[in-house]
């Protein structure tokens, strides 16, 4: 497993990533990543995987990393499974496969759709032509999460098979029993859950505009909800949300926690009343899947990837625009959700699971070692 990153700095990747590879207990699974500021603080939630985490040379943003190539090297690696792109990890998967004609699956994680290739355009273009170009079109296999990012890589241009194979969730054995997060206190309102990095893409900016939009339009909205916004500062922003949150006069009608991580992020789903992602871009959000694996009634746009979602009944659509969404907010957390939550919870626990993933997984690696049959994950260019 190639990736930028072992840490919460990897965004979805540091959960996805990560129980993938435990769920490949199997194989002989190495991780390795470029180190980063929290590299050591979060390296015990791989265990017993230990992943072998180079110095990164500046500029950080590049992701580079020399100990990755000694790391290939080095180690008997038959296949490499590369998580992201646009990094210069991306050329030394690349100078990997041309020294020993190895097999390599890429995984872009959304990072070719639309919204994601405008985003700092300009840079992702150079990059294409120095190394990611080559590096996508001579892959063994690429992954996509869902169809919607199988169609992006083929308007992209390339014609590599594609194995379709979503994120997965580990289901709750019990009903989750955590306490009570002490910055929820005794406020008798409900709890909308936003859960992620704070980036332009996710809609953060435009959920706080709709949220005060709401609290005016409706009085009975504002007495009976309020919002936590729970993640890092990913930057990107022209307005800090913090600061916009101000500027709206929303006080303590929306909090910002910060990250959330191991039981303090379980025990704020154990205790929310609904989850929301307002995405313009996203490959397949695992904060959707865990809301659901925790029986919270999801709102989210289409551009989560997650058809399945409005399809069952599971999920709630909206838009990234502030005055539709609120008009959405006060319809949604008017009504009663209890069967959109169960329907979320079934959906996650029958298609979802880490097992189902990584067994999907392996055959393809096995296919893209040895040929035979096509898996049926597996999409050849028409």
């Amino acid at each position: 497993m190639l990736l930028g990153s072992v840490s919460h700095q990897a965004g979805g990747l540091f959960n996805s990533v990560r129980s993938l590879s435990h769920s490949l207990s199997d194989a002989n699974i190495r991780v390795l990543a470029p180190q980063d500021t929290d590299t050591a603080q979060d390296l015990p939630a791989w265990k017993p995987l230990h992943p072998i985490t180079p110095k990164r040379w500046p500029p950080q943003s590049l992701g580079y990393a020399p100990g990755i190539s000694k790391a290939l090297r080095q180690g008997d690696t038959n296949i490499i499974h590369q998580h992201g792109i646009w990094q210069a990890f991306s050329a030394q998967a690349s100078a990997w496969r041309k020294r020993v004609d190895g097999a390599v699956m890429i995984s872009p994680r959304g990072m070719l759709d639309p919204w994601a290739l405008q985003n700092s355009g300009w840079k992702k273009r150079i990059v294409a032509q120095l190394f990611e170009n080559e590096n996508l079109r001579r892959a063994t296999c690429l992954h996509a999460l869902n169809a919607s990012e199988a169609a992006s890589m083929r308007a992209y241009g390339l014609t590599n098979p594609i194995a379709v194979i979503p994120n997965g969730i580990t289901p709750l054995t019990s009903q989750p029993d955590h306490p009570r997060p002490a910055l929820l206190g005794e406020d008798e309102r409900k709890t909308l859950l936003f859960l992620g990095r704070l980036h332009p893409k996710k809609g953060v900016n435009e959920l706080l505009q709709a949220f005060a939009l709401a609290r005016q339009q409706d009085s009975g909205f504002a007495k009976r909800w309020r919002l936590v916004v729970a993640g890092w500062d990913d930057g990107g922003f022209d307005v800090q949300p913090q600061t916009l949150a101000a500027d709206l006069s929303l006080g303590d009608a929306v909090i910002f926690p910060g990250p959330l991580l191991g039981e303090d992020k379980a025990a704020m789903l154990t205790h929310s009343d609904a989850f929301i992602l307002p995405s313009y871009s996203e490959g397949l959000p695992m904060s959707v899947l865990e809301a659901w694996s925790y029986g919270l009634p999801v709102l989210m746009t289409e551009a989560c990837n997650l058809p399945e979602g409005f399809e069952h009944n599971a999920a709630w659509k909206i838009t990234s625009k502030p005055e539709e969404l609120a008009t959405q907010l006060i319809a949604a957390l008017g009504e009663d959700l209890t069967a959109m939550a169960k329907a979320g919870r079934h959906l996650a626990e029958q298609r979802f699971t880490w097992q189902q993933i990584a067994t999907r997984h392996m055959a393809v690696y096995h296919w893209m070692l040895q040929g035979g049959s096509l898996p049926a994950d597996v999409e050849m260019l028409a």
